[in-house]
């Protein structure tokens, strides 16, 4: 068990590494400069000059390349010379000196994922901690009615195989899968928040946390949460319908589901005690990926919706090229989707009794 967790965190940590060299090539090809970007329209060639020094943007791309991987590492290397970029400046971040090594202090900290370009110098992390919360309670929401949903319409559709029940929910899972997700939020929040406003009392957008009207202070609103669950979980419920189906098709034709029924279990018992644990292994693993890729594929529901979470900010980040924010954004969907893999591993090796870890 601990050699198989190892060997997983192990390939994470190497992926990982991929996806902060990938990123930092990806943005820093674009056209543009860095220090402008940040001063806007202030800036003046003293002021240029000193955002460039700070920021080690005066410096080769290889070596802001290395300056960058010194950010995100948890051990990292500072010179005590000031006017160097790995100079650790007072209240940049906390962390704990470990030893010194002549003019270079090694010290441990949390990943550092810089500050934005565009809003007043706050710090990446800051802005993921304030807006991951509310992508979170989305993704969370659309997977369980994704999951609840689909294994119930998934096992009916398995018992009533081929009768016209069965048709229907083949022909709505085909639609729910076809159709992007920014148009079924467009159709949802216009149908239900719009022309059906008075039965439904639902806004066409909102966001978990709303200011009251004499703003006086902020309360959650469940409501607005709904739209948005239901249209970010369209596409995996059909995804999760298809699969249960088919899966417990494929386990009640087996041997030992024809034996338990010859020992005179029922259809119900058969499938409760039998079948659905089997079944629901390709729908575990599709869950843990659908569920990584809602923290990324959010970014059209929640800017629809005007759903204040890591999508939404995502954009507004793309609009205003602060870099730092879309890379920070990245990386740390990156990280839990790994985290989730190896995670649904192992819970995968668990479902399945014919899976042992080495």
């Amino acid at each position: 068990m601990i050699r198989y967790i190892a060997s997983k965190v192990f390939y994470g940590f190497l992926t990982l590494f991929g996806v902060v060299t990938v990123i930092f090539l990806l943005f820093n090809i674009l056209p543009g400069d860095p220090a402008r970007m940040m001063l806007d329209q202030r800036e003046d060639s003293e002021q240029l000059a000193n955002i460039r020094k700070k920021y080690g943007f005066d410096q080769s791309k290889t070596r802001q390349y290395f300056y960058y991987l010194n950010d995100l590492s948890p051990v990292s290397f500072h010179s005590k010379k000031a006017d160097d970029y790995t100079f650790l400046e007072e209240g940049k971040y906390s962390y704990q000196a470990l030893f010194s090594l002549g003019n270079t202090d090694i010290v441990l900290k949390y990943p550092y994922l810089r500050e934005s370009f565009q809003k007043n110098g706050k710090k990446v992390s800051q802005v993921i901690s304030e807006t991951m919360p509310n992508t979170a309670v989305l993704a969370i929401s659309a997977i369980v009615i994704a999951v609840i949903l689909g294994v119930i319409f998934g096992v009916l559709s398995a018992l009533f195989k081929d009768t016209w029940f069965d048709r229907i929910v083949a022909v709505i899972s085909t639609l729910g899968m076809s159709v992007p997700s920014f148009f079924s939020a467009i159709l949802f929040a216009w149908f239900f928040g719009f022309v059906l406003h008075e039965f439904t009392n639902l806004e066409m957008t909102g966001s978990l946390y709303v200011v009251d009207d004499f703003g006086e202070g902020v309360y959650i609103q469940w409501k607005n949460l709904i739209l948005p669950a239901v249209v970010l979980g369209i596409r995996p419920l059909a995804v999760v319908i298809q699969l249960m189906r088919n899966s417990l098709l494929e386990v009640l034709s087996m041997d030992y589901v024809r034996t338990a029924k010859a020992k005179g279990l029922n259809s119900y018992q058969v499938i409760k005690k039998h079948a659905l644990k089997n079944a629901l292994n390709p729908v575990v693993t599709a869950i843990s990926g659908w569920f990584a890729s809602m923290l990324a594929g959010a970014v059209f529901v929640e800017y629809i919706f005007n759903w204040n979470g890591l999508g939404k900010e995502i954009v507004d980040s793309l609009n205003n090229l602060d870099l730092p924010v879309i890379m920070g954004s990245v990386l740390v969907i990156a990280t839990l989707f790994i985290i989730i893999n190896i995670l649904v591993d192992i819970i995968y090796s668990w479902l399945d009794p014919r899976i042992r870890l080495q």
